[in-house]
């Protein structure tokens, strides 16, 4: 199960464990201005996304839109999605993980702006 407070340092940012349980897990992502995560997938998890602070570029399952602050999506299993941030400052993100796996390595990248597999 991962545990709260957990965080990683990333290319476009970091994200940090705020609560997590038996099935689920919140983070708190930080999005640096003009980054953006990888074209990605889970094969065992949904998650939402609620932008905190900042503007989010979204896209998820070939439809692209903008969320403002308090504003949510959801992503479903299975669905390629993208979080970027076009702004000029970092943008953050509630990110809530629902699944029986949430490992970090139940992640398939299809495109990534920093070399990663």
């Amino acid at each position: 199960m991962p545990e709260v407070g957990e965080s990683d340092e990333r290319p476009w940012g970091y994200w940090r464990t705020v609560d997590a349980g038996a099935g689920y897990q919140v983070k708190r992502l930080v999005v640096r201005a003009g980054a953006r995560l990888s074209l990605q997938s889970h094969r065992r998890r949904r998650e939402f996304w609620v932008v905190v602070s900042g503007e989010a570029r979204v896209l998820v399952a070939g439809v692209e839109r903008v969320l403002r602050v308090g504003e949510h999506v959801e992503i479903g299993v299975g669905e390629a999605h993208r979080l970027a941030n076009d702004g000029d400052a970092d943008l953050v993100v509630c990110e809530v993980q629902l699944g029986d796996y949430l490992g970090e390595d139940d992640i398939e990248r299809y495109a990534d702006d920093y070399g990663r597999g």
